[in-house]
């Protein structure tokens, strides 16, 4: 909501066919151009997709793509579907061949894929014009359960709940009244089918980049079965460790520590200031690497935090600390940069 632009964000499981990104915002009366670009990280160097708005010569679009840091040729509609201070709602559509593109739900252009476009996990905002929100929603997508989509454009994997299990599901709604929106930048409310949080509590979002480190912030109410946290960043380029910790009081119910040195991820408890025993096990391959960005999605069950990095899922812990309204905190901290926390 009310991304600060320039905006850079990542685009949580990157680019799948059917996805539908939208914009609603204004275009300054002073606005010279826009630009909207689907690429590959943060630096600019490798955009699949340059959209960019031009208001000069009568109004034209450039689409472009770059590679390495090269363009490659331009292709121009000689049209200009924006208005200076006027809003807009613009429409990216992801398809196999190409994405088509709608401004205030008419179709207005199409643009062949010059590279896959699995490779983009970003997008970049940037030019004379103010936006209200971002959303992602898959359009091929029939109502599913909403906590295997929330914030992934593919389904985050996690295991089945074993038999004899049964999940609680208070404060959980289903979103039979409203799309599954499956990624969501900067927090769109998806009302009524809200997606997060209890009834009437909005789900909080940080529109800065910018996050100081160690950081610390509160989690409304407190945890509760389907509460999900998201936790986005870039891991340092020389990181040894860094921890996101779950806090009630001065106790941490959960302690999930990355350890790059050892190739390890760590989860404990700390009752008391006492560690109790840590857990280890990783199913495959350690997810976090030194200069890399990552996205940590920990849902909270009845019976345990499910824990899945970049969409798949990486661990489970079994609660320690069983009160989960008096778990209201979060703390991350060590050697990390943070780019997106919802809580």
């Amino acid at each position: 909501m009310n991304p600060v632009i320039p905006f850079t964000g990542i685009i949580q499981g990157g680019l799948q066919e059917g996805l539908q990104i939208t914009l609603q915002g204004t275009i300054h009366t002073f606005a010279n151009r826009i630009a909207v670009n689907f690429q590959t990280g943060y630096n600019g160097n490798d955009i699949a997709f340059h959209f960019n708005p031009r208001f000069e010569e009568g109004g034209y679009v450039v689409c472009n793509t770059k590679q390495k840091g090269q363009w490659g040729p331009e292709e121009r509609k000689m049209q200009m579907p924006f208005k200076k201070g006027t809003p807009f709602e613009l429409c990216f559509l992801v398809q196999r061949s190409d994405f088509k593109v709608m401004v205030n739900k008419t179709f207005f252009a199409q643009y062949s894929h010059r590279v896959p476009y699995h490779l983009v996990d970003t997008i970049a905002v940037s030019g004379n014009l103010q936006l209200s929100f971002i959303t992602f929603q898959n359009s091929a997508a029939s109502v599913q359960p909403v906590f295997s989509t929330v914030q992934f454009s593919k389904p985050a994997q996690f295991p089945r709940t074993p038999k004899g299990r049964k999940q609680k599901t208070q404060g959980f709604q289903t979103a039979h009244q409203a799309p599954v929106a499956q990624t969501i930048i900067h927090t769109v409310h998806s009302a009524p089918g809200q997606m997060f949080s209890t009834p009437g509590i909005p789900p909080m979002a940080y529109p800065s980049p910018a996050y100081p480190i160690p950081f610390f912030t509160t989690i409304p109410n407190g945890l509760y079965p389907s509460k999900s946290i998201i936790i986005s960043g870039n891991v340092l380029p020389d990181a040894k460790r860094f921890h996101i910790n779950f806090r009630a009081g001065s106790d941490i119910a959960f302690h999930l520590n990355p350890r790059l040195n050892e190739k390890a991820v760590v989860r404990n408890t700390q009752i008391n200031n006492s560690w109790g025993p840590e857990e280890r096990s990783l199913p495959g391959r350690m997810p976090f690497s030194c200069g890399q960005s990552f996205s940590v999605w920990i849902l909270c069950e009845a019976h345990c935090f499910k824990v899945a990095v970049d969409g798949q899922h990486m661990c489970e812990y079994y609660h320690r600390l069983k009160h989960l309204p008096a778990i209201n905190s979060l703390e991350v901290a060590g050697d990390v940069q943070l780019t997106h926390v919802q809580t």
